[in-house]
């Protein structure tokens, strides 16, 4: 069953928490006596009405209706639940059965006056009203304001990524044009509908998810049924050219049209087959759209989503996160999970003259981080020519791995040519010279030719018969400046000892299967959201364990940093 709100309709206005409290009730006590002052529960019932006043939340009611649950008792509860990995169902049956959890949402036993339980739909709506907010993200925040006041964010960043397996079935191509036609009737008004079933010719009335019953071992038979359903997907998408459509009908037309164009072709005798290729950005799903096929590693292949973390490694802190679908690269999202570092929000800084970024800005003023680097640290996947450019001109100690060039049957690789960006050109290990040559974006390549030829060296160098080229990117200085660099001792060791700490935050993440490694929704932006939510629950846990608590003025501290 899909639940879908309409925010105009459901007219709620803020409901708040007792903030009293029961100094008799039973649960208050028996907690207060029994778990540690450093468990998440706790640290919730302790600090809640400061992390998560109902306040806060204001912007997301109405100014009449109906009183809700309490947000911060349901942005509690939304912390445990993602700690603990529960559906909705399942966290408000906690919520209403486990002493703990009425304890740290502050509503006590079931003889006060607090929430004695609430609808699962109640979770739904706090994320789809948060989700329309300006500050969707306003629970993370939370959590690293608390972080960064307690003196817990500092300037360095460890990024790293992991799958999250989408929660749809992949489909095969044939099951992919069927439903994409079916989505497009299903989505048409009446006269459209029928304007669209009458040219369709192979006689499939689309009403079944099934496959059709035909024998699949017959390749004739199967070739027969691609070209009758994908000339049903065109004849569709002539009747909606040229008319203003909807805007479901329009993005159901549009999601027909990439599945026919990314997976058939044309042969000369006019019939649709399947293309023998893999589309660039193919669709797998059409119950969701955005999820994709991705790599990990050359070997390790997944259906889905990744998720992006940046970490403090000092404090194991999270700083950032962001969710692309499964074939984005690492690089491609570095710059938003560090973008705390290159945000300049007024000051100078001690050497350059240069905008203090946030992140140092937040440093507690005991400290004495401002007079050092923010210092990034990564894998292979962040060393990128683009990323260490922006490093650089930000004055960022780059800790990012870049990969070494390498070259078949232990070649001469990149790495023994003398790669010269400020004259633009290459000398090879004979000491032959060649000029790059560039394309309009910067990048180029050197040519050898028939220097090669004669070379004494050739055997060690290519069996090209044109000759040797070398690719130079237009970044290329930057990629030689960290290939050097990561030569040095004292940067192996900073980079062995600092960058494994996210590894170890993304196990603990993952380390719920519901909720954490399996999605547990459809759609980008919501598995962004959920992802997120689940940064925030560990951030809050790891600062109950250092002992977080509310100082005079304000501020926060902790007791075990």
């Amino acid at each position: 069953m899909v639940v879908v709100f309409d925010l105009e309709v459901c007219r709620v206005t803020l409901g708040y928490a007792d903030r009293q409290g029961d100094l008799l009730d039973d649960v208050t006590r028996f907690c207060d006596e029994s778990l540690p002052e450093t468990s998440i529960f706790s640290v919730l019932h302790r600090e809640r009405d400061a992390l998560f006043p109902d306040e806060m939340f204001a912007d997301l009611y109405e100014r009449t209706g109906r009183r809700s649950v309490p947000p911060s008792v349901v942005a509690t509860v939304m912390v445990l639940q993602r700690l603990a990995g529960l559906s909705d169902r399942e966290a408000v049956e906690r919520y209403t059965y486990d002493a703990r959890w009425r304890y740290a949402c502050g509503v006590g036993g079931y003889d006060g006056t607090g929430w004695d339980s609430f609808a699962h739909t109640v979770l739904v709506e706090m994320r789809a009203r948060l989700a329309r907010s300006a500050r969707p993200r306003r629970i993370f925040e939370v959590s690293l304001e608390a972080a960064a006041k307690a003196g817990l964010v500092g300037l360095k960043r460890a990024l790293d990524s992991t799958p999250l397996y989408d929660s749809v079935a992949t489909m095969d191509t044939i099951t992919l044009v069927r439903s994409a036609i079916r989505g497009l009737l299903r989505v048409a008004d009446a006269g459209l509908e029928a304007r669209l079933r009458a040219v369709l010719t192979s006689g499939d009335d689309y009403a079944s998810t099934a496959k059709p019953g035909i024998d699949w071992d017959d390749a004739a038979e199967r070739e027969r049924l691609i070209d009758s359903r994908a000339r049903d997907g065109h004849a569709c998408l002539q009747v909606l050219d040229g008319r203003d459509l909807a805007e479901p009908v329009s993005q159901a037309g549009q999601l027909l049209a990439r599945i026919l164009g990314q997976d058939l072709e044309t042969g000369e005798d006019g019939v649709f087959r399947i293309a023998r290729k893999v589309a660039k950005d193919r669709i797998i799903s059409t119950v969701d759209p955005e999820t994709r096929h991705g790599h990990k590693t050359a070997v390790r292949g997944f259906d889905g989503y990744k998720g992006h973390v940046a970490v403090d490694p000092d404090s194991e802190i999270i700083t950032d996160t962001v969710v692309t679908p499964g074939n984005v690269g690492d690089g491609a999202v570095a710059a938003d999970l560090i973008d705390d570092l290159l945000r300049p929000i007024g000051g100078e800084s001690a050497d350059g003259g240069q905008p203090v970024p946030a992140a140092r800005q937040e440093q507690t003023s005991g400290q004495d981080a401002l007079t050092d680097r923010p210092t990034v640290y990564g894998d292979n996947a962040y060393g990128t020519g683009e990323f260490l450019k922006l490093l650089d001109e930000n004055n960022i100690e780059s800790r990012v791995k870049t990969q070494d060039p390498v070259a078949p049957a232990g070649r001469f690789s990149k790495n023994d040519f003398d790669v010269n960006p400020e004259d633009d050109t290459v000398t090879c290990p004979n000491g032959i010279t060649v000029t790059i040559r560039r394309n309009g974006a910067g990048d180029g390549i050197a040519q050898f030719g028939d220097a090669c030829a004669d070379c004494p060296l050739r055997a060690q160098c290519t069996t090209n018969a044109k000759g040797r080229t070398v690719s130079v990117s237009r970044h290329e200085k930057y990629l030689a400046k960290a290939r050097t660099r990561q030569k040095s001792p004292r940067w192996r060791n900073d980079y062995r000892a600092t960058r494994p700490k996210v590894e170890r935050k993304l196990a603990h993440l993952m380390f719920r299967r519901h909720g954490g490694r399996r999605a547990r929704m459809r759609g980008n932006a919501k598995i962004d959201a959920d992802f997120n939510l689940l940064a925030a629950a560990h951030n809050l846990a790891r600062l109950g364990r250092l002992g977080l608590r509310r100082v005079f003025g304000g501020g926060w501290a902790v007791a075990n940093a």
